[in-house]
C-alpha cells in the first residue's frame, strides 16, 4: 500500500510537474492479476485497483490500516470499469456489468473478485474501490448501470453535456461517508465541470476511464486563484484535496468515477467559482 501524505494550498505554488504528479496523480492502479492500493491522508481514503485478469483475487488487509481484515473499520464503494465481473462478499455473489456499483459496509470479512467475460469487448473486469473509515454498518448493496439517480447536466453549446449517475448518496445507497457515482460525457462534450467549484468539507477522488490510448484529460486543480494542471490518461486517478478545485477537459469524450468522503453527503454542497475569477 503506497501512502500519500496530506498537503495544504501553500504547498502548491512551489511544486514542479513531477511533484504535482507524485502527490495527486495515481497511475498503475490496474495491473493484470494484481491488487494495488494507495492510502491518502486526505480524510484517510484508500483507493484500490483490482484486476482479476486470469484468476480470482482476494482483498487482504494492510499494516497501514491496522485491521484484521480490510473492512473491519471501513466501508467502500466499488465501480467496475472493465468487462463483466463478480464480487463475493462473505459468501454472497454479486455480478457487476461495466459501470455497475457495489457498496460494501463495515464488517465484511471475506471479499473476492473475478472476471466473467475475459474475451468480451471490455476485456477482463477492472474494479475500482474507494474506501473510507466507517462508524456503523450499512448493508452491502448492488446498483446496476443506469439504476441510480440519473441527472442530465450541462449544455452542448458549452461542451459539457453529461449524464451523471449517483449511486451512493444521501438519497440513494446508504453509507457513513462515501458518496459515489459515474459521469459520462456526451459525444462532442469535453468539460466535466465548469464553472469549477470546491467543497472544503469533503475530499474527492476522480478515476478517468473510457479514454482512447492517445487521448488525455487536462485536470485542473489547486486554489481557484492559484491553479495547476495534470495531464491524465485512461484509468488514472486524481486525489483532490477539499481545498482544491477539480475540473477537467478532455481531448475526446470520456467517463469518470467520482467519489467523496468527509463532513457531509450533500452532492450539491459546493462553493462555485466563475472562470473569470480563476487564475
Amino acid at each position: 500500500m503506497e501512502q500519500r501524505y496530506a498537503t495544504s494550498p501553500e504547498h502548491v505554488p512551489g511544486m514542479d510537474t513531477a511533484e504535482l504528479r507524485g502527490r495527486y496523480l495515481v497511475q498503475d492502479l490496474f495491473a493484470a492479476d494484481s491488487i494495488n492500493a494507495v492510502y491518502t491522508h486526505h480524510d484517510r481514503v484508500v483507493l484500490v485497483g483490482i484486476s482479476p485478469a486470469t484468476k480470482p483475487l482476494t482483498l487482504g488487509t494492510y499494516p497501514e490500516i491496522r485491521s484484521e481484515y480490510f473492512f473491519a473499520h471501513r466501508e467502500g464503494g466499488i465501480v467496475n470499469v472493465g468487462g463483466a465481473g463478480s464480487i463475493t462478499v462473505d459468501g454472497d455473489e454479486f455480478v457487476l456489468a461495466k459501470g455497475a456499483c457495489l457498496y460494501i459496509g463495515r464488517g465484511a470479512q471475506a471479499v473476492s473478485f473475478a472476471s466473467l467475460d475475459d474475451e468480451g469487448e471490455n476485456g477482463p473486469a477492472a474494479f475500482y474501490l474507494v474506501s473510507a473509515p466507517a462508524h456503523t454498518t450499512y448493508p452491502t448493496t448492488l446498483v446496476a448501470p443506469g439504476q441510480g439517480t440519473v441527472r442530465e447536466l450541462g449544455d452542448p453549446l458549452t461542451s459539457n453535456r453529461r449524464t451523471l449517475n449517483q449511486y451512493i448518496h444521501e438519497n440513494g445507497v446508504k453509507s457513513c461517508q462515501i458518496v459515489m457515482g459515474v459521469t459520462t460525457l456526451h459525444p462532442g462534450s469535453m468539460w466535466n465541470t465548469m464553472p469549477a467549484h470546491t467543497h472544503d468539507r469533503r475530499m474527492e477522488a476522480y478515476l478517468y476511464f473510457d479514454l482512447p490510448p492517445q487521448a488525455r484529460v487536462i485536470h485542473i486543480m489547486g486554489e481557484p486563484t492559484e491553479t495547476r494542471h495534470l495531464v491524465v490518461g485512461n484509468r488514472e486517478a486524481i486525489i483532490s484535496p477539499s481545498w482544491s478545485v477539480h475540473s477537467g477537459v478532455g481531448s475526446e469524450s470520456y467517463s469518470f468515477v467520482w467519489a467523496m468522503a468527509g463532513e457531509n453527503q450533500s452532492f450539491d454542497d459546493m462553493d462555485g467559482f466563475s472562470i473569470a475569477d480563476m487564475r
